[in-house]
């Protein structure tokens, strides 16, 4: 397999859709997830994905900020891989790419929100080094 890590450039962020609509099981409907993205490529936010030669089988969003608490941080957002590309190392690959990237834009560190009932990906990320700090509240207005 021909894996590779890069940021998808602005124009092309119609290609992450699909994924997102999978990743939120079809929640947001595709259109709602285009008029979105559409709106956050023009904030402080980049989006990387992993591609299989050209196929993009991955994706992550990444947004920055400055946190009182840490400094210039990132926050990795809509985290996402294919099913049958899982378990196969990628998603090390993929977040110690990540952190390399981010490091040359001068981030202090890296954070990330993880739905409750997702314990596979909590068991990964307790073992890429990340810690909880906190809860996450949510409320619709």
């Amino acid at each position: 397999m021909n894996y590779s890590f890069r940021i998808i450039p602005n124009d092309d962020l119609h290609h992450v859709i699909p994924l997102v609509y999978e990743l939120n099981e079809g929640k947001v409907s595709k259109d709602l997830l285009q008029s979105r993205f559409n709106e956050m490529k023009d904030q402080n936010y980049e989006c990387a994905g992993i591609f299989d030669t050209d196929e993009l089988i991955g994706v992550t969003g990444l947004w920055y900020c400055t946190r009182h608490y840490v400094g210039k941080a990132v926050e990795l957002d809509h985290v996402y891989i294919k099913l049958e590309y899982r378990s196969k190392g990628l998603g090390k690959q993929f977040i110690n790419w990540i952190n390399e990237y981010v490091k040359k834009k001068g981030c202090n560190s890296m954070e990330l929100n993880t739905y409750v009932q997702n314990f596979p990906s909590h068991k990964f990320y307790y073992n890429e080094g990340y810690e909880i700090w906190g809860y996450h509240f949510f409320k619709n207005i």
